[in-house]
């Protein structure tokens, strides 16, 4: 039975006798199209509800440089030659998906928030896949709903910042989904590790984060796979090839994300840097984190209630304590059964979240909650497990009737959530001003650049700096040399911002006036200047 014939047996078993003369096979048709159409019109209704969800969030700089990026790619620079990225090039990932959206709605900031909804909604729907396994009936139906109730309503504002705003690694974690997936339903043959190596090598190209949630929970689980059942049960190592294939796939995949890296850049394409996080040097240093990656947890869940005021709407907050102890006990549970579980999902999913979860608290990346981006895979993750483990427990309990009026709560929460009006882009003002009195290419810092030309479809072109030894200078950072080229482009005004929102702005007036001297004229807008001058100051830029 499909995942939708079990979300929709009410019965939970098919023994209902069929009409007089019909047959099974006839009789099933048309129920089976149903089914399928109602599959189809519940994914398209979270699209639309995560598309709503999306836009309560301003775009930022962050999303649009993957815009602009993905807009060259659509005009023909496929390598993205001369582009400097960050340390996630998303190159395989979501540019591609930035790439579709871009051809059918052209550039505007309205990208962001289409491929961040495509992105939850396909994540939400794989964990209840893989929560559901093999299951039929109520059973399946149980999984599927604790899966997909774990991740239904993103706790607004930070959550949904994290997990349905500018690419980041939610992406990473719903291809991995994909990868597993396929090793739940296919049965084992030679072109499976094949198929499933691929998949994990390309990831790697856009996100090396995939190294500790798919390829070394691959390999590491499958070694231990193979080593137990010939040294415990005495099984023939010829017989354990399937698992040592998987293994060995994993490794080459590991390998060959890192050398398609360096291949692309060696053909004139983009430049990634290696990435920056280092371990904790200290014991205070890992409690702090302890305590951070505890908050990060409780916020992926939606229930992060720390900090926030007593009012009649944090009730939708604590209710997702519900799913956060759902998603915890899951977890505990497939680690407790481990070394005696045969199932290979459940294995994967377990170690790979638990070596996110090692590698990111002993780790400096885990400084601010903010930093949760990096064990987004815990949320899908641990939300199926959850299904896969308790859907059963769960079913066969008296706490049926709690968990869904706990998941109408969800729902209730989601819809107060997506009845916030939509925000504009950051800078919004600044752009329709630029675009007004006719100003088209200029400099300023990293979140007054690629969002102001990505809101207003390229028609002013902001290019990134930064202050250096007094002077203001170019950043290899989410930028494209030819924008610094005053043979093939030019800036004639630098913009100011004091930033606020826990966005940093960008107050190099001294700065500004020791590259470019005195302006031509300057102008206040809120809380914007604009100096502008009547050269091209990128021949002066350095």
């Amino acid at each position: 039975m499909s995942a939708s014939e079990a979300l929709l047996s009410a019965a939970g078993d098919d023994q209902a006798p069929g009409a007089p003369g019909s047959t099974g096979l006839g009789a099933q048709r048309p129920r089976r199209w149903l089914l399928a159409a109602l599959w189809v019109l519940c994914v398209l209704a979270a699209f639309v509800t995560y598309l709503l969800l999306a836009r309560t969030r301003a775009v930022n700089s962050d999303g649009a440089s993957q815009a602009l990026q993905a807009w060259d790619m659509l005009h023909g620079n496929l390598l993205l030659h001369g582009w400097m990225l960050g340390d996630v090039s998303y190159y395989t990932t979501e540019l591609p998906q930035y790439m579709l959206v871009e051809s059918l709605r052209g550039l505007n900031q309205d990208v962001v928030h289409v491929a961040a909804a495509m992105t939850y909604t396909l994540a939400t729907l794989l964990a209840g896949l893989l929560a559901k396994g093999n299951a039929t009936g109520r059973q399946a139906l149980a999984r599927v709903l604790i899966a997909v109730g774990i991740m239904l309503a993103p706790q607004l504002a930070s959550g949904v910042n994290i997990l349905i705003s500018s690419p980041d690694h939610i992406g990473t974690s719903m291809t991995v989904l994909v990868v597993w997936l396929i090793l739940d339903r296919a049965r084992p043959r030679w072109y499976i590790p094949v198929i499933a190596g691929t998949l994990l090598g390309w990831v790697e190209v856009a996100d090396r984060l995939v190294l500790y949630i798919g390829a070394l929970p691959l390999a590491l689980v499958c070694a231990i796979r193979a080593g137990q059942a010939v040294a415990v049960e005495r099984k023939p190592l010829a017989a354990q090839w399937y698992d040592m294939a998987l293994g060995a796939a994993a490794l080459v995949a590991a390998a060959a994300g890192v050398l398609a890296v360096h291949v692309i850049h060696a053909h004139g394409g983009f430049y990634m840097p290696a990435p920056s996080a280092q371990f904790a040097r200290s014991g205070t240093t890992v409690a702090r984190n302890l305590g951070i990656t505890a908050q990060g947890l409780l916020l992926l869940g939606g229930a992060d209630f720390l900090g926030l005021r007593l009012t009649a709407s944090i009730i939708f907050t604590w209710l997702h304590v519900v799913g956060v102890f759902l998603a915890a006990w899951g977890t505990w549970l497939a680690a407790l059964r481990f070394l005696r579980d045969r199932d290979l999902v459940a294995q994967l999913l377990i170690t790979g979240l638990a070596i996110n979860l090692a590698a990111y608290v002993l780790s400096t990346k885990a400084n601010v909650v903010s930093q949760t981006r990096e064990i987004v895979a815990v949320l899908p993750f641990s939300a199926a497990l959850a299904g896969r483990l308790l859907g059963g427990r769960l079913q066969a309990s008296k706490l049926v009737p709690i968990l869904l009026v706990v998941l109408l709560g969800y729902l209730a929460g989601l819809a107060r959530e997506i009845s916030q009006p939509p925000v504009p882009a950051q800078n919004q003002q600044l752009t329709s001003w630029l675009l007004a009195r006719h100003l088209r290419t200029g400099l300023s810092g990293y979140w007054e650049s690629n969002v102001v030309t990505l809101t207003s479809g390229n028609q002013v072109q902001i290019r990134l700096v930064a202050q250096s030894g007094g002077r203001l200078i170019p950043v290899a950072f989410e930028s494209k040399t030819d924008w610094y080229d005053p043979k093939r482009s030019t800036a004639n005004f630098v913009v100011l911002s004091p930033g606020g929102g826990g966005y940093p702005g960008f107050t190099g007036k001294r700065a500004a006036l020791a590259t470019f001297g005195e302006p031509a004229r300057t102008y206040h807008v809120g809380a914007y200047t604009v100096l502008v001058w009547n050269r091209n100051l990128l021949s002066e830029l350095g």
